[in-house]
């Protein structure tokens, strides 16, 4: 959306990466002035899904861009409103996918009836507006909410390879032999 939205051509925003842009942008933006559908809402499960989210939002912008006349690749006049009905739309999206699945770890008795946690990590994580939605959630089913330090929520990548780093340390699920692993390169 950021890359849609030209935002490296925003002098507010010309240094940060996408999601930071739509962050920075959303604080001063209204979040009213456009409604999004929200994806997936007629499948019952824990899915995440943001293409259909995307098509949408990419529909919105070119009407947008119709109504003020610009050229794809100009920066929209209500480009702060956009970025704000964006972010809300996607914290909406997590909070009630997320929401299903507490409710379903719950009821499958998967977590603790007390002290359950709820961990978010990478990039989404530091977006502080989806950590304070997250932590509205966790606080009204009484769970924990645990979110690394918004520097170290750049990457899923560097959450894994932290998280293979500590299992190794423990000698946790530690594969000694690749023989009979088959690799399948993209």
């Amino acid at each position: 959306v950021a890359r849609r939205l030209s935002l490296r051509k925003h002098p507010e925003c010309h240094s940060m990466a996408g999601g930071k842009a739509i962050e920075h942008l959303a604080q001063t933006g209204d979040q009213e002035l456009l409604t999004f559908r929200l994806p997936m809402q007629q499948y019952r499960n824990c899915d995440f899904s943001f293409s259909g989210l995307q098509n949408v939002i990419n529909n919105a912008i070119v009407q947008k861009e119709k109504e003020e006349g610009i050229q794809e690749g100009e920066i929209l006049s209500c480009v702060k409103d956009v970025a704000a009905a964006v972010q809300h739309a996607v914290a909406v999206h997590i909070i009630q996918r997320t929401y299903r699945a507490m409710l379903f770890c719950i009821k499958n008795s998967i977590l603790p009836s007390k002290n359950a946690t709820l961990v978010v990590s990478g990039g989404v994580a530091s977006n502080q507006y989806i950590r304070k939605v997250l932590q509205n959630l966790a606080d009204a089913k009484d769970f924990a909410l645990l979110c690394p330090p918004p520097r170290l929520c750049t990457d899923n990548g560097v959450m894994i390879a932290w998280n293979g780093i500590e299992r190794l340390r423990a000698g946790l699920g530690v594969l000694h032999s690749t023989a009979g692993v088959r690799y399948e390169p993209r």
